[in-house]
């Protein structure tokens, strides 16, 4: 999306549009891990922010980040499609807020608005 804000003409192959996933902020998950870590017993937990969302709409906040519309610039190329990729993926993170008193605060839009800033931020560092 950056690249192509900044004028690129490529089209951004995707495969499955429509998969869902939970998309979370890297930086909140090491502070869940690091709280796992401070438990007086090892144990399972689910680290997630818990809301699904499409790949589809992944791809328009990132767009819209740049101020384009994903539709002009996207392609679904059947051929990334993958046999075995799970339709939607949810998560419960019901245990994680009561024994680690953690909840991931960055959701999907905000996740893909960083993304887009960082990427431009770092290209205009160079």
């Amino acid at each position: 999306a950056c690249r192509i804000a900044a004028g690129s003409k490529e089209r951004l192959q995707l495969g499955n549009l429509d998969i869902d996933r939970d998309w979370g902020w890297a930086p909140e998950y090491v502070e869940a891990m690091w709280r796992m870590m401070q438990q007086p017993a090892a144990s399972d937990f689910v680290i997630a922010t818990g809301q699904t969302r499409s790949l589809t709409d992944f791809v328009s906040a990132a767009f819209s980040a740049v101020g384009l519309d994903w539709k002009d610039h996207v392609d679904s190329n059947p051929a990334l499609k993958r046999p075995t990729d799970l339709r939607a993926t949810h998560a419960d993170t019901r245990r994680a807020e009561r024994q680690l008193g953690w909840r991931a605060q960055t959701l999907m839009d905000e996740v893909a608005r960083k993304m887009v800033q960082a990427t431009l931020s770092n290209s205009n560092q160079e």
